[in-house]
């Protein structure tokens, strides 16, 4: 044992001349108030750090009286006494340059006492029509979030008739401790009513000045408006050419107008991204994409995306998609996107073969921050192989859309609403026919719990063919069900209809997926699903068609570029079913 006791003798020196403090850290809270002992502990620096430098450790205790005190009064409580003792004494008092060498003990105590109420309480002058802030009115509970959401209300109301110089120019603030009460009185200067002078943009290297003027469309002229300073923001930051747009009120001139400060950062030219998805019995997807977000200096958007999917597939050889895409947005208004598109697609599916070539050249107008509605003119040319014929089928299209989307995080929503409609009517070339195709996708998310980590998301699909005979529509523009885009645990495509004596796809289609997501940590999350599919030979979604259902779990793993995905699923019901299990693979929650 002796030839231990050097090192020994050396971590006792170690540890008594070190800088670090190990100290017992208590909070003293008085009265039974969980949720404010909770704010305490979470704001205070003190009792979360372990070891701290003993004149950090001062410097730290000196700046906490601070910010206990901001969480009082948040809290409404405006006569509390706090109490910071470093080995019983008063941290105020201690020099943070004569710090003690150790420190045993920190102990906070603080004294809420009685939340106090509001009393006389006045905003003034206030716009016409302002609705009062709630909460703002005598015998209410008194706390310094109501009083800035009251200051806030009444400087935006001003603000939203035109006067953006409104501001505080003076209040009164007290506190009346015997009474527990809060007087609040606070006067506005509303400034003139001014209008948009000239947007002054900054940061943009690659674009010219007056392509940013008129993709912003800020309304030069007329009268100043908070919404429509962030529609001008939008715009542009719809374009992708930025990763970063700040608009800020400028000069103010002596003609009543007031210029917009424009502060941008440029994105990356190009992006390049890849995807892909594994199925059991579907086999592997692969995907990949192109952009280049200013190809012309104008905010001109070029992508192509590639997409091969069903390889090593239990039956059929893999089938390819390739699209290109150019969009130039404020074509015609700062709100209308010029679109055209170009593709060609292969499909080996078991009832069919076919081949494509489709274009379409049209606009897409921003009607809302939510909104988007389509319109455009298209053709496609399919080459065909199936059960009734090889033949080739030229359509010419009219395609109207409307997309609605107020998720908040669209990759992994927790609330909101998602709506896609699409209706196209066609005319064949070949037999100079009529019809129409359209498409209805809606999703609804809702969150559980405070932290919504508890999820339930909802879809329905609609889709239905009117028009043409069978031999004049394309397969791919039947619907078919099954797979991980409808029926998790059913075979892709594996649910069609029977027209003229031979299988196909049918002429409506109804898609239900019901799913239960759980957050377990932050990374990990637990998913239950059930899908259920329609498909009937019929337009109008008869009782002539056929319904089957997969369910299962999933795990999701959350990463930089997504949750990946991970879902087992087996089939419930349908014409054919069976014990398969089907393993999904891919990245992004289902829907």
């Amino acid at each position: 044992m002796r030839r231990f006791r050097p090192i020994f003798c050396i971590a006792i020196v170690v540890c008594a001349t070190t800088n670090f403090a190990w100290a017992e850290r208590v909070l003293e809270l008085v009265g039974d108030d969980a949720e404010l002992r909770g704010m305490l502990e979470a704001t205070s620096v003190l009792l979360r750090n372990d070891e701290t430098p003993t004149s950090d450790t001062v410097a730290a205790a000196r700046a906490e009286y601070g910010r206990l005190l901001a969480v009082l009064y948040d809290q409404g409580y405006f006569a509390g006494t706090i109490s910071i003792e470093i080995d019983g004494r008063e941290a105020a008092q201690i020099s943070p340059f004569s710090a003690p060498d150790r420190i045993d003990s920190i102990v906070i105590r603080v004294a809420a006492g009685a939340p106090f109420r509001l009393g006389e309480v006045a905003i003034s002058p206030q716009a016409p029509g302002q609705v009062a802030t709630e909460g703002f009115v005598t015998d209410a509970p008194a706390n310094t979030g109501i009083l800035r959401n009251a200051t806030r209300d009444a400087i935006d109301a001003w603000r939203d008739i035109g006067h953006a110089t409104a501001r505080v120019s003076d209040q009164s603030i007290t506190a009346q401790n015997r009474s527990a009460t809060l007087d609040a009185v606070i006067e506005i200067e509303p400034g003139p009513v001014l209008r948009f002078g000239n947007l002054v943009p900054q940061g943009q290297n690659r674009m010219p000045t007056a392509r940013v003027l008129e993709i912003a469309g800020l309304p030069t002229g007329e009268v100043f408006s908070p919404a429509e300073l962030d529609r001008a923001a939008n715009r542009l930051r719809r374009t992708g050419v930025f990763s970063s747009v700040a608009l800020r009120e400028g000069a103010v001139r002596p003609d009543g107008t007031i210029d917009i400060d424009g502060e941008l950062v440029e994105a990356p030219l190009r992006r390049l991204g890849f995807g892909g998805e594994v199925s059991s019995v579907d086999g592997v997807t692969l995907s990949a994409y192109w952009i280049h977000r200013n190809v012309t200096g104008g905010g001109e958007r070029l992508s192509f995306d590639a997409e091969i999917t069903g390889i090593g597939q239990a039956s059929g050889s893999p089938d390819f998609d390739l699209n290109a895409t150019f969009a130039r947005p404020a074509t015609a208004t700062p709100d209308t996107t010029f679109v055209t598109e170009l593709g060609v697609e292969y499909l080996d599916e078991e009832t069919f073969r076919e081949f494509v070539f489709d274009g379409l050249a049209g606009v897409e107008q921003q009607i809302s921050d939510d909104l988007v509605g389509q319109i455009g003119v298209g053709f496609r040319y399919s080459d065909i192989s199936d059960n009734f014929s090889d033949r080739s089928v030229t359509l010419l299209t009219l395609p109207v859309g409307l997309t609605y989307d107020s998720r908040d995080l669209p990759l992994d929503a927790t609330s909101g609403l998602y709506a896609s409609a699409n209706v196209a009517p066609f005319f064949v070339t070949d037999s100079s026919t009529f019809g129409g195709r359209g498409l209805l996708d809606l999703r609804g998310y809702a969150g559980l719990g405070e932290q919504n980590s508890t999820r339930l998301a909802g879809r329905l699909q609609l889709g239905t063919v009117m028009g043409g005979g069978i031999t004049d529509l394309p397969p791919n523009f039947l619907f078919f069900s099954g797979g991980g885009g409808t029926v998790r645990g059913q075979d892709f495509r594996g649910l069609g209809a029977v027209q003229d004596g031979e299988d196909s796809g049918g002429r409506s289609f109804v898609g239900l997926s019901g799913e239960l997501r759980q957050d377990v940590t932050d990374a990990i999350g637990l998913v239950a699903f059930y899908d259920a599919g329609y498909i009937a030979a019929d337009a109008l979604w008869d009782d002539s068609g056929e319904w089957h259902s997969g369910a299962g779990v999933g795990v999701r793993y959350n990463t930089a570029l997504g949750a990946i995905r991970l879902d087992l699923a087996a089939p419930v019901s349908g014409p054919d079913p069976d014990n398969d299990v089907f393993i999904y693979i891919g990245i992004g929650q289902a829907f």
